[in-house]
């Protein structure tokens, strides 16, 4: 919280205090207090506006809990609590409301963490442990170097199901882990059938499945204990969840988890699915760079298309490069040109479909180009690599593409249905 500094009544603050609405969720957090080694007595009844009117002329707590439940205006309202708040004072919010709009809005005005009603003793009990490690924990390298430190997030998308984002995500990664010796987290987001961890030849844990049922508990130390480490940079999260199990989340978890990733390494790569684009818009409001990989047909065409404008749309902060992946020399369908035409825009990389590598790397159990790195599809991907980190400036800010809208649209010269039409005529030739 930022409110002014107060000197003179630093040395009278009390470790915890909390504001809440109903005697449900009070009957919930004394006992936890007391467990705490905290006053009981410092549970008052009441919300947020009742401790903003109680901290004006008292001293604010280490740590304050305030209910946000009869709030009409939980932003504005948190708002008017920072400026009775001392320096330093970790706020923990309470309520009803299950939105992750509100959940990263509130983060972002500068709270501890949001928790649901009705309240859950374990989870409290973690959320208040977390907070009082702020206090305890040794200070001068914390914080400060993390704002200062670079920190690249690129997501790969593929238009279509196989086409090579999984094998271009695991690849990059193990790139800036081991080639850059960059602190790299591999984010796989495809929570029933991902392959990331099988492509390092492991085990996938339960991390991201416990992240996503336990968003509160989400922190540093939940991040090294639940991350698979596949080496020395390198460190994975995702999950292997049952068919049966439907994905039940609001994304309040993947949000948290990026912003631990940020905080953590100086490399993130996120294997997302295309569906998840559809149901958590947001996770790619913090990506600097889109990687869309594409196999040059007329289905890839026609979701590259639709890809591309969604996210010019949704993400306008990212660079976006666009990969051909699987391209066989001499025989696609359909051809580059057309491709980048009806796209309007140009390919930037085109990595050989190499099925001996491919079978190569599932045999030893690594990434496509750990396990050939000489082949001029290892070579491909590095370059993409390459561009990925050369998107973003030291101060973390994407560079401006050269040669960016340039080129004439050439989408009103050639559209998929001329592609199609032209496809039946030369498969109809060859067959008379």
């Amino acid at each position: 919280m930022n409110a002014p500094w107060k000197p003179a009544v630093q040395g009278s603050r009390d470790a915890f205090a909390a504001y809440i609405c109903d005697d449900a969720a009070l009957d919930v957090l004394r006992p936890v207090v007391i467990e705490m080694g905290w006053q009981p007595e410092k549970c008052n009844k009441g919300g947020l506006r009742n401790a903003v009117q109680s901290l004006s002329i008292s001293a604010s707590p280490n740590i304050l809990m305030v209910d946000l439940s009869e709030s009409g205006d939980p932003i504005n309202d948190i708002n008017a609590l920072a400026e009775v708040c001392e320096p330093g004072t970790v706020v923990i919010a309470v309520g009803q409301v299950n939105d992750v709009r509100l959940y990263r809005d509130l983060l972002g005005s500068g709270i501890h963490d949001y928790l649901l009603k009705p309240l859950s003793p374990n989870v409290v009990r973690d959320t208040l442990v977390q907070a009082q490690a702020i206090f305890t924990a040794p200070r001068g390298h914390g914080h400060d170097s993390h704002v200062a430190k670079r920190h690249v997030s690129v997501a790969v998308v593929g238009t279509r199901g196989g086409a090579g984002a999984s094998t271009l995500a695991t690849s990059l990664a193990w790139m800036f882990s081991s080639d850059k010796s960059l602190p790299t987290a591999l984010f796989d987001l495809d929570i029933h059938f991902g392959t990331g961890a099988l492509a390092l030849d492991l085990e996938p844990g339960r991390g991201l499945t416990d992240a996503i049922d336990n968003p509160s508990r989400i922190d540093g130390l939940f991040i090294e204990r639940a991350m698979i480490r596949a080496n020395e940079n390198l460190a994975i999260l995702s999950a292997e969840a049952p068919i049966s199990a439907p994905l039940m989340t609001d994304g309040a978890a993947f949000i948290q988890l990026q912003e631990e990733f940020r905080q953590a390494f100086e490399m993130t790569v996120v294997d997302l699915p295309r569906n998840m684009l559809i149901n958590f818009p947001h996770l790619i409001n913090d990506i600097n760079v889109v990687v869309v990989t594409t196999e040059l047909t007329l289905a890839g065409a026609r979701d590259a298309i639709r890809l591309l404008s969604w996210l010019k749309s949704n993400a306008s902060q990212a660079r976006t490069i666009v990969v051909a992946n699987k391209v066989h020399a001499g025989v696609s369908e359909i051809s580059k040109a057309d491709f980048e035409a009806s796209i309007e825009r140009k390919i930037n990389y085109i990595v050989p479909f190499d099925v001996k590598a491919a079978s190569n790397a599932a045999k030893l159990g690594q990434t496509f180009i750990a396990a050939n790195r000489s082949t001029k599809a290892a070579v491909a991907i590095r370059e993409i690599g390459e561009a990925v980190i050369g998107a973003i400036d030291d101060s973390g800010a994407v560079v401006p593409e050269v040669g960016a809208d340039k080129k004439k649209s050439l989408l009103g010269k050639i559209d998929l249905k001329t592609l199609l039409s032209t496809k039946a005529k030369t498969k109809a030739a060859e067959n008379a």
